[in-house]
Parts: C-alpha cells; sequence; structure tokens
C-alpha cells in the first residue's frame, strides 16, 4: 500500500465557541474531512462511489477529547481503515497539533454501505473493485 498523505486542518475563527476553543462539534466534521481524504487519495472517492449506486452512511461515532484546538492552530488528522468486511467499515482517527504534535482527540465512525434503494449492501458483491481497494486500506 502506497503512503497516504496526513490532512491538514488550520482552525478557523468560525469554528470556536464563546470561550474561545473549538467547539466540540467541529472535530466530527474534520473526522469527515479527513475521511473524505483517505478515500481521495486511495483511489475510493465519495463521488465516485455514489455514481457506481454505493452511498457509506455514518451509523456510529465514539469521540474523546484530550486537549483543546484554538482559532490559528494547525492541526494534522489521521485516518485509518481499521476494519472493513465488505458491508461495515471503521475508521480510526488522531487528530495532533502540528507543531508540538499533542494528542487533541482521537475518535472512530462506523459506516455502512448502502444500495441505490438505501438497503446495505456487500461490495464483494456489487462492486468487487472497490472490496478489493478498501481490503488493501486496513491497518491496525
Amino acid at each position: 500500500m502506497k503512503e497516504l498523505n496526513v490532512y491538514e486542518h488550520k482552525a478557523q475563527y468560525y469554528e470556536t465557541d464563546q470561550m474561545g476553543i473549538i467547539h466540540h462539534s467541529n472535530y466530527i466534521r474534520w473526522f469527515e474531512e479527513a475521511r473524505g481524504d483517505l478515500m481521495e487519495q486511495s483511489g475510493l472517492p465519495y463521488k465516485g462511489m455514489e455514481e457506481a449506486g454505493i452511498i457509506c452512511a455514518v451509523i456510529e461515532v465514539n469521540v474523546k477529547y484530550h486537549s483543546m484546538v484554538r482559532f490559528d492552530d494547525t492541526v494534522n488528522i489521521k485516518a485509518n481503515i481499521t476494519q472493513y468486511n465488505g458491508v461495515t467499515m471503521k475508521v480510526y482517527y488522531e487528530i495532533k497539533d502540528k507543531d508540538s504534535g499533542e494528542m487533541r482527540c482521537t475518535g472512530e465512525t462506523r459506516h455502512c454501505f448502502l444500495g441505490k434503494d438505501n438497503k446495505p449492501v456487500s461490495l464483494k458483491r456489487v462492486n468487487p473493485k472497490y472490496d478489493n481497494l478498501f481490503k488493501g486500506l486496513i491497518s491496525d
């Protein structure tokens, strides 16, 4: 598997709360940005999957906040697929401060692959090419 770039995000003012720190809901958005970037780099862009009739729905999100991110901080977000069985996948995330390397947040999302009828599908059956690409992305 080729080495993938880590996703970088610069915290914006509009993402802060009244205390001047990044609002907790934005970390989940950053997970999605990093996951989209991972998919794009891996040859599995969401747009292409949707054009092929496959939807990747979020079915669970877990987040642990370690330390605060503030306006104008830059973070590196690493996303890794840790489980995949053709119908569901789990993605693990680490958000670290770009300069210090300090852990800011970790989390996981679980996803289910759906067809155009919004019913679960097995990528192994409906799109073996995508199935093989996902299998190649699994990391510990």
